[in-house]
């Protein structure tokens, strides 16, 4: 055999082949359970939650279509859950196609159900088609029961696989569906649901889906915790609940239902005396959080009818000049709702919806019932147009003040200022901002940080709450500014977060009150005006110790007090043993070398980031905490008193 010949066979040997016997063909529910992140998005605590919305969503689906009006989840030990309809319930007859039950057909078939053709759903939000389905897949048991023409079916199935075909369990004088499963361990990394998390997406299909109870029961542990949400008037009632912690302009919160073009249009809005927005926009009941044609369409009627109004009543004298959507959309709650028959969203995650037609029906239904609105509530109309033309006034000045921290940036050179130690490198992927509490825990850092890749910039006092106040005012005080420059990605619609010169910035305080109302005034500073920091995952708080314990020679540093009884147990021999345990209440009482190990050494150090799970919980909470009425915090405090902890004095 010849050395070439030779060398290709052993090649051959070394090269993975890719043949037909290589292609393999992962049949029925295969596919998920060997990538349930495609179908799930994430086998984490929310792909564990998607389970339930799945199964709730074909609900809701029965409701919108006017066929279901109570819908059930329970919480039961083990890990399951039972969700339970009123509905039609799934149909069980033999499918044509399949040669198997209709039940057994949706329960373990991809792309199987009723909402790829036909009547049965006029509006759905599962097009996708992988809904309960994927759940079966991904549980390790599974039960469906059916009451449908006054008989009771039922099947089982595990890991997706039926246990025996569809039966009948007994009779029935009602109809609906009922589905209960079990997470299956081997796929999730979390298998306990989160009570609160369910509560809150339930009341929200709830506001969406007028008239229908939804109730939650969680029978995990005694005592059994019981929810149920019923609201008549649809998203006029999630208006008032978004809004139940501000002070309204409106005496009578804008509301419209209308069908246009066979596209279901439902619209509240309310404006309140805040500088914030918060906009809600819905496809079938699915949240999308990106928006879409349907929120632009209602963006464009609200900026349209308010500066036709602004006009017509004399605010704005000159025919060109015209109030901006941010002008208009400041102080602004809005939830918008369509109901389309093809939904076209964009992206896996229907982040966005994209129907063209959708824009024009809200465009279209908002324009005129807003125009009617103003017109028959003139007061209201009005005081909106009044904040609408503060808001262009602020717009304006902030503008001018913007400009002129930027181009005074750049005048200074490399736009950074003078307090900050900045680090060597430029590689903003290794670079890390710490924000630092006062001068003392500033000089600190300095000396002991990793110069090379760690920034300080020490902030004086406490910076300016920004909840209260506008761009303009924000941009005089001295703290922020150095901040907004120190970033690089500027502000407002300058923003660029390409620009960003660090991808850690790392909220230091000392561990006492005054060190907590300063991250929180940091927070809200970065939750309302660099919300992509946010987002990003480059927003970090440092864990300081609270206590250094030492015994002899022997010392440690321990991050809460329980931890700080395990140590002084695991410290102690004998009894006579004395520890001293020295309480940290400011960064500067540490040595650079105590603040390095503990708070600044990636190898040491404990960091926490600030992710957003729920945007609109967050948004509520900083109106109440930090916002300009006082009854709401006043409330918060008093509801909330007895279970402070570690509270200073």
């Amino acid at each position: 055999m010849s050395k070439d010949i030779k060398k290709e066979e052993e090649k051959a040997k070394q090269t993975p082949s890719y043949t037909a016997k290589d292609i393999y063909v992962l049949e029925g529910l295969d596919p998920v359970r060997k990538r349930p992140g495609m179908y799930i998005g994430t086998t984490g605590i929310d792909g564990l939650h998607h389970l339930i919305w799945e199964v709730v969503d074909n609900s809701i689906d029965e409701a919108m279509g006017g066929y279901a009006k109570n819908i059930r989840v329970e919480l039961l030990p083990d890990n399951k859950v039972a969700i339970t309809d009123d509905g039609r319930g799934i149909p069980v007859e033999i499918h044509k196609q399949t040669k198997k039950s209709a039940l057994e057909t949706v329960m373990t078939t991809l792309h199987a159900g009723g909402k790829f053709g036909g009547d049965s759903y006029k509006v759905s939000g599962g097009l996708h088609g992988v809904g309960v389905s994927v759940v079966c897949a991904l549980s390790t048991w599974m039960k469906a029961e059916v009451c449908r023409d006054g008989s009771l079916y039922e099947q089982e199935y595990k890991q997706g696989k039926p246990q025996y075909k569809v039966r009948k369990a007994g009779k029935c004088d009602q109809t609906g569906t009922k589905q209960t499963f079990q997470p299956d361990p081997e796929i999730f990394k979390v298998t306990e649901f989160d009570r609160k998390k369910i509560v809150d997406h339930l009341r929200q299909q709830a506001f969406l889906t007028k008239g229908v109870k939804i109730e939650f029961i969680d029978s995990r542990k005694a005592p059994v915790y019981y929810h149920s949400f019923q609201f008549d008037g649809g998203i006029l009632s999630f208006i008032k609940y978004l809004s139940e912690t501000s002070k309204s302009l409106q005496d009578q919160p804008f509301y419209v239902e209308k069908e246009y073009e066979q596209i279901g249009v439902e619209v509240s809005l309310i404006f309140n005396d805040e500088l914030e927005t918060e906009e809600l926009s819905f496809a079938n009941n699915i949240y999308t959080p990106d928006g879409g044609t349907h929120l632009t369409g209602f963006r464009s009627a609200l900026t349209r009818v308010l500066n036709d109004f602004a006009k017509k009543e004399e605010y704005i004298k000159n025919a060109d000049e015209n109030l901006t959507g941010d002008d208009v959309r400041e102080g602004l709650t809005a939830v918008v709702s369509v109901k389309v028959r093809e939904p076209q969203f964009e992206g896996q995650t229907k982040a966005r919806l994209g129907n063209t037609e959708a824009r024009t029906a809200v465009e279209v239904v908002v324009g005129e019932a807003l125009k009617d609105f103003l017109e028959r509530f003139g007061s209201d109309g009005r005081r909106i147009i009044e904040k609408c033309m503060l808001a262009a006034k602020a717009r304006k000045a902030a503008k001018a003040a913007r400009e002129t921290v930027l181009r005074k940036g750049v005048l200074d050179g490399l736009t950074l200022p003078g307090k900050l130690a900045d680090c060597s490198s430029r590689k903003p992927e290794e670079s890390e901002l710490f924000i630092v509490e006062g001068d003392s825990a500033g000089g600190s850092a300095k000396q002991g940080r990793d110069r090379r890749t760690q920034a300080i910039l020490p902030l004086r006092g406490k910076i300016l709450n920004v909840e209260k106040s506008r761009m303009d005012k924000m941009l005089l005080n001295k703290e922020i500014k150095s901040l907004v420059v120190a970033l690089g990605t500027a502000i407002a619609e300058s923003f660029d977060i390409a620009k960003l010169r660090y991808h850690k910035i790392v909220l230091m305080t000392d561990a006492d009150v005054d060190g907590a109302h300063i991250r929180t005034l940091l927070l809200t500073l970065f939750y309302r005006h660099f919300p992509k920091v946010v987002e990003g995952g480059f927003l970090y708080i440092a864990q300081p110790p609270l206590y250094r314990l030492q015994k002899g020679k022997e010392f440690r540093y321990v991050y809460s007090e329980s931890e700080k009884e395990t140590a002084v147990k695991e410290m102690t021999k004998k009894v006579d043993e004395k520890i001293n345990a020295q309480r940290y209440k400011g960064l500067g009482e540490m040595n650079p070398d105590q603040l390095w190990e503990t708070t600044m050494n990636p190898g040491n150090r404990i960091l926490k980031r600030v992710e957003i799970e729920d945007a609109v919980g967050a948004d509520k909470m900083f109106d109440v905490l930090m916002g300009e009425d006082v009854e709401p915090r006043k409330n918060f405090i008093q509801a909330h008193a007895l279970s402070v902890k570690n509270l200073d004095i």
